[in-house]
């Protein structure tokens, strides 16, 4: 699975750094490194169980080698996994190629395109919808505005597709992979959200073609929000947003 190949590529750095401070809240889950950097993960929390305890380790997370939170990563755990990716997300470098711009400038757009979007990305939805054929959004939870399916529609909805966005939090319910088998069609697939891995050289044999992401640049400040049960309009000027440009190597490959 996609999560392997990130925990594996990224598994000697983390041995060489420790986690420095963990935040989970309500919207993101944070992981500062000792070096400084910060990386995020969205908190699943509609899969959370009830109970009274939500991490079993909790208080005992910062100090522990991020070799062994990045582990974390393969949990069926939603939280567990949360500070898994997001502990990948400090460690990732990112690419010389990444441009500081939101998705919508890089998608090549086509009057007649039909777009999947897996996940509702609300500031995208116009735009899309002003610039192509159909658009389709796919939520777990559909709401009941026009052009909403739900998220079991994937597999007859997809193949269609000539672009297909995909939110990054379906590496953390496991169904990137087999989304990412559904777009065997499209002519552009993005990755999308603070959750992305900026990492091309995992995403683009698969198809993958821009992976839009942030890079955390006051770790103070989304620490803060992120313990403050903040979202990701208020990250605000504490990141960046960065997309990546992958060349194609399914393609290739076929």
């Amino acid at each position: 699975m996609i999560v392997d190949e990130l925990v594996e590529r990224l598994l000697v750095k983390a041995r060489q750094r420790t986690a420095k401070d963990v935040r989970v809240g309500i919207g993101y889950t944070a992981v500062q490194l000792d070096d400084g950097r910060c990386g995020l993960a969205y908190t699943l929390r509609d899969e959370i169980q009830e109970g009274c305890c939500v991490i079993k380790a909790a208080g005992t997370l910062a100090g522990r080698p991020a070799s062994e939170l990045a582990e974390w990563a393969r949990s069926l755990d939603p939280v567990a996994s949360a500070v898994g990716l997001a502990t990948l997300n400090a460690l990732v470098a990112v690419p010389l190629s990444a441009v500081e711009t939101d998705l919508l400038t890089l998608l090549a757009v086509e009057p007649d395109d039909v777009i999947g979007m897996v996940g509702y990305f609300g500031p995208l939805v116009d735009p899309l919808r002003n610039r192509s054929g159909v658009l389709h959004i796919l939520e777990r939870r559909p709401s009941a505005e026009p052009g909403v399916l739900p998220e079991s529609a994937a597999i007859t909805v997809l193949p269609e597709c000539r672009i297909v966005i995909l939110s990054a939090t379906a590496l953390l319910n496991r169904t990137l992979d087999g989304l990412l088998d559904l777009c065997r069609n499209a002519r552009e697939v993005a990755i999308l959200g603070p959750s992305t891995p900026l990492l091309p050289q995992v995403f683009s044999s698969r198809g993958v073609t821009l992976l839009s992401g942030v890079q955390v640049i006051d770790p103070k400040r989304v620490l803060r929000l992120v313990s403050e049960g903040g979202g990701t309009r208020q990250l605000g000027e504490a990141v960046r947003k960065l997309t990546v440009r992958l060349p194609r190597h399914r393609e290739a490959c076929e």
